[in-house]
């Protein structure tokens, strides 16, 4: 019963441990802009922690080229800093075996934004149906 239970509390401390790291102490510069750390998903035997990074851009025109190159030297610089990371994890949690860290974009808010867009469309064009059928009905 509490097998479930303990990769969600490890990936949530392995989640601020990371966070609190891009604040003060990884300072490369391919971390630049604004670095977040969305998720950490264990796996059940803490193997693996596969640990999801968002990146906000702080220029306003970026190209979506610019925002791919800068999401890939984020993971890049994440993955050089993986050694220091997993040193501080196990300084800060005591484990036999410090998980494996995979580190991926998180492309969730990508979507959500994506989605919206077609709901807004879906809903302009349903808005112009609307004003047809009643131009149609005034005539």
């Amino acid at each position: 019963m509490g097998k479930g239970y303990r990769p969600g509390r490890l990936g949530e401390e392995i989640r601020k441990i990371i966070s609190d790291m891009l604040l003060r102490e990884l300072k490369d510069p391919r971390l630049n802009g604004l670095v977040s750390v969305t998720d950490v998903d264990v796996t059940a035997d803490s193997g693996y922690a596969t640990v999801y990074l968002t990146v906000f851009s702080t220029q306003h025109d970026v190209t979506e080229e610019d925002e791919q190159k800068m999401q890939e030297d984020v993971l890049a610089g994440m993955r050089s800093a993986k050694g220091l990371i997993k040193r501080e994890i196990n300084k800060q949690i005591k484990l036999r075996k410090i998980p494996e860290l995979i580190f991926k974009m998180d492309t969730s808010m990508e979507y959500s934004r994506h989605m919206d867009d077609i709901l807004d469309k879906v809903k302009k064009q349903d808005e112009e149906n609307k004003n047809a059928v009643n131009d149609d009905e005034e005539k």
